[in-house]
């Protein structure tokens, strides 16, 4: 089932990546020959008017091959009009960019989705308070439930984390619930420094306190919901940016690049623990192929549209010797890190790897 799942989301992915480009590309006049969900061997074909619709059978991509699109392709004059490489490079830019752009687009939707239905909330009880720590010399226990910090009222744990957070090193009074008796205890954080998941060393205010683990499930109308999602979505493409360059800078260990074969494993996971996990797997999942398709690689969208800013600046296409030299150093790179994502793979399935 892990492997259905993953097709799934993965279709559905490329799908609205490809369809940005599509729709762009007829939105200009361009000619689209083929629009393919998958590589390789044709398994299922339709031509509907001038495009071939194609499902193929490695589905790991998909392209749309578009009239006068590739090096030294002959066009009749009558063509002409309806040739990618002949509309204004402004155009030829909207077209590349949109098919990453969409799926950012579409992860933000998903997002917003995801706030609607209802996602997890961790509530502000008390499972664990850490000997020695500020709230355990103030008198906290395991069980209390916090019910306010400096007078404002909390319910999340997240709400909580926040004010500390926010607060710094000032002293705080915490108030809860234990049992049938409301308690206030008065108490100031101290400092503790840790790695964060993008390898940054952070130094942050703590108290010594563990959420509980319990949950409730909190629903957003539309509005909020919006608002919500649209936060995460940029919070998430923001963490995506920054972890790419924490791995450039090794920051991150390479071992943590991830293949096929963990997406499978992934989309099995998410979506035994239920459609919401599942819509949010899909989500990061869209804003990595978004991120990643927009970095000015040759043989991805961002190195196409990294060869028409230049000709946008300069005033003529990049000679082809240039984009030829690029794309094989972008295809050396693709290739590289693809083993590398395998190897990391079949590490974990069968070195032991965490």
């Amino acid at each position: 089932m892990s492997i259905l799942y993953a097709i799934i989301a993965l279709g559905v992915l490329i799908f609205i990546h490809e369809l940005g480009h599509f729709i762009f590309a007829k939105a200009f006049g361009v000619g689209v020959e083929k629009f393919s969900l998958g590589f390789g061997p044709k398994i299922f074909g339709k031509k509907v008017g001038e495009t071939e619709y194609l499902l193929s059978a490695l589905p790991l991509g998909g392209y749309v091959k578009m009239v006068g699109e590739g090096e030294d392709v002959e066009l009749a004059e009558a063509d002409r009009h309806r040739s990618f490489a002949d509309k204004p490079v402004l155009q030829r830019i909207v077209i590349v960019a949109a098919g990453p752009l969409f799926n950012l687009l579409f992860a933000l939707v998903l997002f917003i989705v995801i706030y609607m239905i209802g996602v997890p909330a961790v509530t502000t009880k008390i499972g664990e308070v850490v000997a020695g720590k500020p709230a355990a010399r103030a008198g906290m226990l395991a069980g209390d439930r916090i019910t306010a910090v400096n007078g404002k009222p909390v319910d999340r744990w997240d709400s909580f984390a926040k004010i500390i957070m926010e607060g710094k090193l000032a002293p705080l009074e915490v108030e809860v619930q234990r049992g049938q008796s409301a308690l206030k205890f008065k108490m100031v954080p101290e400092s503790r420094t840790t790695k964060n998941i993008i390898g940054d060393t952070v130094t942050q205010p703590v108290v010594g306190v563990v959420a509980a683990g319990e949950s409730v499930i909190d629903h957003f109308p539309p509005g909020e919901a919006i608002v919500r999602g649209s936060t995460q979505c940029w919070t998430v493409i923001k963490l995506t940016v920054l972890s790419l360059v924490r791995l450039v800078e090794r920051a991150i260990p390479l071992d943590n690049i991830g293949g096929p074969i963990m997406i499978v494993k992934m989309a099995g996971q998410q979506a035994a623990e239920g459609v919401v996990n599942f819509l949010a797997f899909m989500a990061l999942l869209s804003v990595n192929l978004g991120v990643l398709n927009l970095l000015p690689v040759p043989i991805l969208d961002g190195g196409h549209l990294a060869f028409f800013v230049i000709e946008l600046i300069i005033g003529r296409p990049v000679s082809k010797r240039a984009r030829e030299i690029a794309q094989q150093v972008g295809l050396v790179l693709l290739i590289s890190l693809m083993m590398l994502a395998f190897y990391n793979d079949i590490a974990r399935m069968f070195m032991g790897k965490a």
